[in-house]
C-alpha cells in the first residue's frame, strides 16, 4: 500500500516546490497547489497546481504543507477551501512550515476533530530540498508518522521521529538556536581575526581542517548524559581550559578595540555552561493558561530568579494586577524580546530618577546575560542626552549598584587568579 499513497504539495516555494521535484523523481508525483497559477512552470515533473487546498485533498493521502507562517498555514488547512473542507478520514498533514508551538497545538486539535492525522515536521537545509536531501525532523503519534512515512521518505534523505506533537517542531527550532548563535559566533571570531590582520579565509580553513563535520560544535550535547547532565568532573577539568581561553579572547578585543558582546556573554555564563553553578536547574514555564503563575514566571524572567517570591503571596488589586497584566500580558507577549522590553523600561526608569528602579532594571540584565556592564554604562551616556544630566546622575548610580553587585557575586575568572 505504501506505494499507492497519494502525495500533496502546498506552496511551491523553495522548500515546498524542492520537496515537489524530489517526490516526482521518486516516481509519485504529488498533486500541487499555489496561490501561483504558473508556480510550477519550473518544476521538473510537478503538475500544474489545482484549484484549491479542498481540490487537491480530494487526491491526496499525504499532504505537505510548506507556507510562509501561521495565518497561511491555518488557511491552507482550515479555512475556506482548505484541506479540511474536504477532508475524509485518514489524511494526513505533514505541516513544513517552522511556526510557533502554540499553533502546532491548535492545528493538530483540529485536524484531529476530523479525524485526519498531523505531523509537525522542521526540515533542513531547505537549499537541499530539490535533490531528496533534507533532513524530515517530525513530531506526532507514531501511527501517524507511520502512515505518512512512505511518502516522507521519497523525499528526504532522512527521518528522525523526536517525539509527540511539538517535538519535530521544538527540534528545528533548537536547531535554528545552534545555526544562528553560531553565525554570531562567527562573526565577533572573524573580526577579531581581522583586527589582528589575519585573513578570515584563513579562520575558515583552520576550522575546516580541524573539525570538518562539527565535532567540536556538538562536543558538550556529547558530553553529557540521556538526561542532559554534565558530570561535574568535566565540567570543572573544562572551566579552566574555558575560563583561559576566553579571557585570551577578551584581552585580544580590549587591545584591538573589537566588540565581542558573545564572547562576554559567554564568559560571564561559563560556570552555569558547565553546571557547575549550585543554583537549581529553572523550571519550565507554566502554561499561559495559568495567567498568576506565568506572570509570575515572566517576573523572574524580567528581573532574575526568586525575584517573584516577594509578591507570590499579595493579594492586593495593584499586586495581582501587576502579576496577571503586566507581566503575564505584557511582558509576556510575543512581540519584544524580554531584553527589548528591559531597554524601554530602563530609559522610563531613567526619567523619574529613581536609582533603586535603575538597578533593579541594570541586575535583571546582568542576571540573564543581556546586556553587558559595557553597554549598561553606555546607557547611562546616552540617556544623559535625552534626560538631562541630573536625571541621569540617578541613574548612573542605580547602574553602577547594579554592576557592583553583580561583579561581587561572580567567582574570580582565571586571568585574575593569576
Amino acid at each position: 500500500m505504501s506505494d499507492t499513497l497519494r502525495a500533496g504539495v502546498i506552496g511551491l516555494g523553495m522548500i515546498g516546490g524542492g520537496v515537489a521535484v524530489s517526490l516526482a523523481r521518486s516516481g509519485r508525483v504529488p498533486a500541487v497547489y499555489d496561490v501561483r497559477p504558473d508556480a510550477a512552470t519550473d518544476l521538473a515533473g510537478v503538475p500544474d497546481p489545482l484549484g484549491s487546498p479542498a481540490e487537491l485533498a480530494k487526491v491526496s493521502d499525504v499532504v505537505m504543507v510548506a507556507v510562509v507562517n501561521a495565518d497561511q498555514a491555518r488557511e491552507v488547512i482550515s479555512g475556506e477551501n482548505g484541506l479540511l473542507q474536504a477532508a475524509r478520514p485518514g489524511l494526513t498533514i505533514v505541516l513544513l512550515a517552522t511556526v510557533a508551538l502554540p499553533v502546532v497545538h491548535e492545528l493538530a486539535a483540529l485536524c484531529a476533530e476530523h479525524d485526519v492525522g498531523f505531523l509537525d515536521c522542521g526540515v533542513t537545509p531547505g537549499d537541499k530540498a530539490a535533490e531528496n536531501g533534507m533532513v524530515a525532523i517530525l513530531g506526532g503519534e507514531q501511527r501517524t508518522v507511520d502512515a505518512a512515512l512512505p511518502v516522507i521518505e521519497d523525499w528526504s534523505k532522512q527521518v528522525v521521529h523526536c517525539g509527540p506533537t511539538g517535538a519535530g517542531m521544538a527540534t528545528k527550532i533548537a536547531r535554528n538556536v545552534v545555526t544562528y548563535g553560531s553565525w554570531r559566533t562567527v562573526a565577533e571570531a572573524a573580526a577579531l581575526a581581522r583586527a589582528a590582520g589575519v585573513d578570515p579565509v584563513r579562520l575558515a580553513e583552520v576550522i575546516d581542517a580541524a573539525d570538518p563535520e562539527g565535532r567540536t560544535l556538538l562536543q558538550l550535547l556529547r558530553m553529557q548524559d540521556a538526561d542532559g547532565v554534565l558530570p561535574e568532573a568535566v565540567g570543572r577539568q573544562v572551566e579552566p581550559l574555558m575560563t583561559k581561553d576566553l579571557d585570551a579572547a577578551w584581552d585580544l578585543a580590549a587591545a584591538l578595540g573589537v566588540q565581542i558582546p558573545l564572547v562576554e556573554a559567554v564568559r560571564t555564563q561559563a560556570r552555569r555552561t558547565l553546571q557547575l553553578d549550585a543554583g537549581p536547574e529553572p523550571s519550565p514555564a507554566p502554561s499561559k493558561d495559568d495567567v498568576h503563575a506565568y506572570g509570575l514566571h515572566m517576573m523572574d524572567q524580567a528581573y532574575g530568579p526568586g525575584f517573584s517570591t516577594a509578591i507570590q503571596d499579595s493579594s492586593d488589586p495593584f499586586s495581582a494586577e501587576t502579576v496577571d497584566y503586566l507581566f503575564a500580558q505584557v511582558w509576556g507577549r510575543e512581540g519584544l524580546s524580554v531584553r527589548d522590553r528591559r531597554l524601554l523600561t530602563l530609559g522610563v526608569a531613567a526619567t523619574v530618577a529613581r536609582p533603586e528602579l535603575v538597578q533593579i532594571i541594570a541586575n535583571g540584565a546582568l542576571v540573564n546575560g543581556e546586556l553587558t556592564a559595557d553597554q549598561l554604562r553606555e546607557a547611562v551616556l546616552h540617556l544623559a542626552v535625552y534626560t538631562g544630566w541630573c536625571k541621569a546622575t540617578a541613574t548612573h548610580t542605580g547602574v553602577t549598584a547594579a554592576i557592583d553587585a553583580h561583579t561581587a557575586a561572580q567567582p574570580p575568572t582565571a586571568q585574575e587568579q593569576k
